[in-house]
């Protein structure tokens, strides 16, 4: 198949996606280790945006931090629940990283044993991306697009070892 381009597409069959007739090759340690780089980066900015506001923003954080509820025995703020959250999801994004960089050093034949891991992985970002969406703008939304994409190829890619 011709690119408008010039460059041509050709099918593998060796468990990869399209190539370039180049030699560009996505496999799905590839396509994790991606994933990866780009966790690190969304978490790295997630984190970096800590206290998560902007005073030009109008919000009033006074409240939410003088304002205190207990709750099972302990006396808390929206504040205490706003910035505990917002680290819960910086943790949980080392940990996503974490993962996907794991899952890219795997050889092929284990990533097929681990493709339910590999599966639930890319669906737990399909969510993070639907929640950005809705919720956020544009900067997470993309890295969510992305890492989603990048992990549902990878899924996609790591379901069959290579066989030859």
């Amino acid at each position: 198949m011709q690119c408008p381009d010039g460059n041509s597409w050709k099918l593998s069959d060796s468990g990869t996606l399209p190539q370039l007739s180049l030699g560009l090759e996505m496999k799905a340690s590839a396509l994790y280790r991606v994933a990866a780089v780009l966790l690190l980066l969304f978490d790295a900015g997630h984190t970096s945006g800590f206290p998560w506001s902007d005073p030009k923003w109008g919000v009033d954080l006074g409240s939410m931090r003088s304002t205190h509820f207990y709750i099972m025995g302990f006396s808390r703020t929206y504040w205490d629940f706003y910035v505990g959250f917002g680290l819960f999801v910086s943790v949980f994004l080392l940990l996503a990283m974490i993962l996907a960089w794991q899952l890219g050093g795997l050889p092929p034949e284990s990533l097929a044993l681990m493709r339910g891991t590999a599966w639930v992985f890319a669906l737990c970002f399909t969510a993070i991306t639907a929640l950005s969406w809705k919720y956020f703008f544009v900067v997470p939304v993309v890295f969510s697009i992305v890492i989603t994409v990048c992990l549902i190829a990878a899924a996609w890619l790591s379901a069959r070892p290579k066989s030859g």
